[in-house]
């Protein structure tokens, strides 16, 4: 049969409408693919806060649109969300629970359709007010540091996603020569290596780098040697951001504002010094406390969030010798960038400014690791912390 060309066109005009119907009914997979939620932790004690919020946040545009309140909780200042998306779990930075000196871990089932959570059981910190939350790279412990308490802990992970009690807890002991902020131990990070062989905690009191060999079967903590790699007297280190790569390290330091680059020997856990440098321009001199460190997914930029100056400082990371250039200076259009992060594409930053009750977008450009504010700001009260998680 001759097939003509007018033929052809009487085909494609019968089969139009089935084909608008079929590209109708078909996901479009790279809008699907944008979509996330995007959990807000916050400060409640004296604020107009209310628990964790959550927002959608479109990762083509930077759009960021309110939910509203996910969580009614106290407190619930830094969150993680479980690789397999079910589950978010909350420290209450609390320096009193169930009558003791101790802060509360709280775990949430996670409805990723509606961007809500439901409340499945809390726990004790076993010190008070814990400051930060992450998960074993297995998924079956929760890591939690303890500020004021000075401690960190370990809890089992239940299948259904709660917590039992700490299956491990150490007290870490000592002091640093700033005798107003370093008058005692206070461990403000902890996380996994990417082996799962090890847990690192940076303890803001001590300046160190607390390490401890990880039991992924039992959840027990053990010190490593070295047990620690130091920082400078006074520095007062808080977060800690590897390179994709896992050569090299970063450790933000609160009290002197500086960012420390260290070479990772991931066999032995052990850090060596590359160079310390300010998080603040030359000509600045008023109080400043850093808060966040974040290495970008491409490994070529670093991100440093200051409270007092209200900005993000950028560094360029020499992807071969694991060295930092200054590359800009980013006010976070907001008062007190307590934290930020990278959304799941890398192109985009956020930036939650506790004491504007705000949270900004910005672009980041690839090229420079510049950075470029999109949109309005988004309200929410006294936010702390930001983790994503794809939306269904």
């Amino acid at each position: 049969m001759k097939i003509t060309r007018r033929f052809f066109a009487s085909l494609l005009i019968i089969a139009a409408p089935l084909m608008a119907f079929s590209a109708a009914r078909t996901p479009d997979k790279k809008s699907a693919a944008s979509q996330y939620l995007a959990f807000i932790g916050t400060y409640t004690n004296k604020t107009e806060s209310k628990g964790i919020y959550s927002f959608r946040f479109d990762s083509a545009t930077g759009q960021l649109t309110s939910i509203g309140l996910a969580a009614p909780t106290q407190d619930p200042s830094f969150l993680t969300v479980s690789a397999n998306e079910k589950y978010l779990y909350a420290v209450n930075e609390l320096s009193t629970f169930e009558g003791k000196s101790s802060g509360a871990v709280t775990s949430y089932s996670l409805d990723r359709k509606a961007g809500q959570l439901t409340q499945l059981n809390q726990v004790p910190s076993g010190g008070a007010d814990p400051c930060y939350v992450s998960l074993d790279r297995s998924g079956k412990y929760l890591l939690v540091a303890n500020y004021t308490g000075g401690s960190v802990a370990t809890f089992p992970v239940a299948p259904d996603g709660r917590l039992a009690p700490a299956s491990a807890f150490i007290q870490h002991t000592g002091s640093g020569p700033n005798k107003e902020r370093q008058e005692g131990p206070h461990a403000h990070y902890i996380a996994a290596s990417s082996d799962n062989r090890f847990v690192f905690v940076v303890d803001l009191g001590l300046d160190e780098v607390v390490i401890y060999r990880f039991d992924s079967a039992t959840g027990a903590l053990t010190p490593s040697d070295p047990p620690f790699a130091k920082l400078d007297p006074g520095a007062g280190p808080r977060h800690l951001a590897f390179s994709p790569n896992g050569k090299f390290a970063y450790v933000l330091s609160e009290v002197k504002a500086t960012v420390t680059a260290f070479a990772f020997n991931s066999k032995t856990a052990e850090f060596t010094t590359l160079q310390t440098l300010s998080t603040l321009p030359k000509d600045f001199t008023a109080p400043n406390d850093t808060a966040e460190i974040v290495v970008h997914p491409s490994g070529e930029f670093l991100y440093a969030s200051n409270r007092g100056r209200d900005s993000i400082a950028v560094f360029a990371i020499d992807s071969a010798k694991g060295t930092l250039t200054p590359a800009g200076d980013f006010p976070t259009q907001g008062k007190t960038p307590r934290n930020f992060a990278l959304d799941p594409t890398g192109n985009f930053l956020l930036a939650a400014n506790q004491e504007s009750n705000n949270i900004v977008v910005f672009r980041i450009n690839r090229y420079t690791g510049a950075l470029t504010s999109v949109g309005q700001p988004a309200p929410v009260p006294a936010p702390v912390d930001i983790v994503f998680t794809p939306a269904n």
